[in-house]
C-alpha cells in the first residue's frame, strides 16, 4: 500500500472524493464497523445517517486516522492511502469540523487561523498575515469579522469560522459532525447553503453526520445509512423518502406514536405561574427576568432558545436550586419554593437534561433510583419509618416492565444502562402517579430515533391526561411537534410567544438570534 507522504497534497480549492472499501473496526470481540463501503464523489454533499451506536463516529474516525481500521482500505482521489493519524489525513486534504467548537475564545478569528497552520513562524509578521487573510477571505462565501475575539462571535459565526479554518488549511474534503446543533434555523440554513455552494463550484466535498431529515433532504445529494455497524442503505436523496430513511435506520423496531392531541380546555386551571421573577444568571453578571409565564393544565408550553440564554437558570429556579431576587413562583395558585413537601403536595415532577448526572445516583441500583420519590412513604401514603427493600424491588420491577427499561436486573447500578434506558427509568419514576406539573429539559438530547419517539409519546400522554408541561428544548423540531404554545427566551428574557400550530420558523429563529 503506498505511504501517504508520497501522495501529493491536492491543489487548494479543488474537491477530492473518497471511498472506503470493506472498512471494519473491532474492539476486542465487539465489531463496531462491519465491512462498510461508501463512496463520496468529488464535489458532492453526502449525508451519513444512523442511530447512536450505529458506527458513524467509528467510520469517520477511521477515515481521519484517529482509529486504525482492523481491515479495509481508504481511497482518496482515486489512490489508496494509509492514514495513520489526523496529520496524515490533513496531508491528503481531509479535515473535520466537530460538534463542539475547537477555537481559542480569547484570540481573534485571524489569530485562530494563523496559529492553526503547521508552519507558524516564531515571529509573526501580522501586517503580511492580514493582507494574506484578506485575499483568502475574498474567495470565501462566508463573512466573518476576523478582528474580534472569538468569544464575542455568535454561534453561527463560530461555526463558519471552524469551516473557514479547514479551508484556510487547504482541506478539500470536510466531515461535518452535527454542524447545526448550536445554530438557529436561519443560521443553519445560511451556513449549509454556503457550504453547498462550495461543493457545487467544485471546491469542496462534504460528508455530513446529521439527524435532521429536513437538512439532509434540502442540502445533500446522497445518503449512506448505517445500522449496528453495517451499511444498510444508500442512494440519491430524491430516491428515498424520510420514512424510508427512518425505516432503514431503526430496522423492524415499532416506533411509539404521539397520541392524538386533546384540545386545551378554555376553563383549564393555570398550574404554573412566574410573575416578575428576577434572579442572577450563572455568571452573576447578568439577570434572568421572567415577567410573566403561565402553563395551564393539559398544555405543553415550549421554551425555545439558543443554549446559554437562561434556560438552565429557569429550570434551576423551578427546582429550588437558584433563589429568586424578586417576584413570585406559584403552583396551583399558591407560593412555591420547591421544597420536597411542596413538590409532593403539588405533584411536581422533573425530567432534567443529562439525567444520569442530574436525576440519578449513578452507583445506586435501578431499583433504588426508581424509589427516590416513594422510599419514605407507606403504601397508604403515610410516613414510613423503615425502608421496605421488598416493596421497592416489587415496584421497580413493575415500572421496568411498564416503561420497557432494558436492564440486566433491578439490582444493576443505573450507570450501567444506556442513555435511552436511563431516560426511560427517570420517566418511569417521574410520570407514575398523579402529575400536575412536569418540567422537562432537552429530554431527547443524544438519544436515538426509537427512544426519542417513545419519550415524546410519554410526554404527550401526560399532557393529554391533564398535566401542565413546561418543555425547554434546543431542538426546534421537537418544540414544534410537541408544544401548544412556544415562547422564545433570549438573553434571559421571554421575547416572543406564538401558537405552535402555523408558527413561522423564521420569526422564531430571528427572536432566538436576538433580532427583535
Amino acid at each position: 500500500m503506498p505511504v501517504i507522504r508520497d501522495t501529493p497534497v491536492p491543489p487548494s480549492g479543488t474537491a477530492v472524493g473518497i471511498e472506503t472499501i470493506g472498512m471494519t473496526m473491532r474492539f476486542g470481540s465487539f465489531t463496531a464497523l462491519d465491512d462498510v463501503s461508501i463512496r463520496v464523489p468529488a464535489g458532492s454533499f453526502h449525508a451519513l445517517l444512523g442511530e447512536n451506536g450505529a458506527g458513524k463516529s467509528t467510520l469517520v474516525k477511521c477515515i481521519m486516522g484517529f482509529y486504525h481500521a482492523t481491515s479495509g482500505s481508504l481511497v482518496v482521489d482515486g489512490r489508496e492511502v494509509s492514514v495513520a493519524s489526523p496529520r496524515d489525513a490533513a496531508t491528503v486534504g481531509l479535515g473535520m469540523v466537530y460538534q463542539h467548537f475547537t477555537l481559542v475564545p480569547s484570540l481573534t478569528g485571524a489569530e485562530n487561523l494563523v496559529i492553526s497552520r503547521a508552519d507558524v513562524p516564531a515571529v509573526i509578521n501580522w501586517g503580511q498575515e492580514r493582507k494574506d487573510l484578506a485575499r483568502f477571505m475574498e474567495r470565501m462565501p462566508f463573512r466573518i469579522p476576523l478582528d474580534r475575539p472569538v468569544r464575542e462571535l455568535a454561534a453561527g459565526e463560530k461555526q463558519k469560522l471552524e469551516i473557514v479554518k479547514q479551508l484556510y488549511l487547504g482541506r478539500s474534503f470536510l466531515i461535518l459532525d452535527e454542524p447545526t446543533s448550536v445554530l438557529t434555523p436561519a443560521e443553519a440554513d445560511e451556513m449549509l447553503g454556503l457550504v453547498r455552494g462550495l461543493t457545487d463550484s467544485g471546491g469542496l466535498t462534504v460528508l455530513m453526520i446529521s439527524h435532521k431529515f429536513h437538512e439532509i433532504t434540502k442540502f445533500a445529494d446522497a445518503v449512506s445509512i448505517l445500522r449496528r455497524g453495517k451499511l444498510v442503505g444508500a442512494g440519491a436523496i430524491g430516491d428515498l423518502s424520510t420514512a424510508d430513511m427512518a425505516a432503514l435506520m431503526i430496522g423492524d423496531v415499532k416506533l411509539a406514536e404521539l397520541d392524538s392531541r386533546a384540545p386545551v380546555a378554555d376553563t383549564a386551571d393555570t398550574v404554573l405561574r412566574l410573575s416578575r421573577v428576577k434572579a442572577p444568571d450563572r455568571s452573576g453578571l447578568k439577570t434572568i427576568e421572567i415577567d410573566d409565564l403561565a402553563v395551564r393544565a393539559g398544555e405543553i408550553v415550549g421554551i425555545a432558545g439558543i443554549s446559554g440564554n437562561g434556560q438552565k437558570e429557569v429550570t434551576e429556579l423551578l427546582a429550588g436550586q437558584r433563589p429568586t431576587s424578586t417576584g413570585t413562583i406559584e403552583v396551583n395558585g399558591a407560593a412555591y419554593g420547591a421544597t420536597r413537601a411542596e413538590t409532593r403536595k403539588n405533584n411536581v415532577r422533573f425530567i432534567p437534561e443529562e439525567p444520569l448526572q442530574n436525576a440519578c445516583a449513578p452507583r445506586m441500583t435501578v431499583s433504588e433510583n426508581l424509589s427516590f420519590r416513594t422510599f419514605d412513604l407507606k403504601p397508604d401514603g403515610g410516613q414510613a419509618i423503615w425502608l421496605s427493600k421488598a416493596g421497592m424491588k416489587a415496584r421497580a420491577t413493575t415500572l421496568i416492565s411498564d416503561f420497557k427499561v432494558k436492564t440486566a436486573s433491578a439490582s444493576s447500578p443505573i450507570a450501567a444502562l444506556s442513555g435511552g434506558n436511563v431516560q426511560r427509568a427517570v420517566l418511569a419514576r417521574e410520570l407514575t402517579g398523579d402529575v400536575d406539573l412536569l418540567i422537562v429539559s432537552n429530554p431527547c438530547f443524544g438519544l436515538d430515533f426509537s427512544a426519542v419517539a417513545e419519550i415524546r409519546a410519554r410526554i404527550m400522554k401526560a399532557r393529554n391526561s391533564g398535566t401542565a408541561v413546561l418543555l425547554l428544548s434546543e431542538d426546534l423540531d421537537e418544540l414544534l411537534e410537541l408544544s401548544d404554545r412556544i415562547v422564545v427566551i433570549s438573553e434571559g428574557r421571554l421575547v416572543y410567544e406564538t401558537a405552535a400550530r402555523g408558527a413561522d420558523i423564521g420569526v422564531i429563529g430571528a427572536h432566538m438570534a436576538g433580532h427583535h
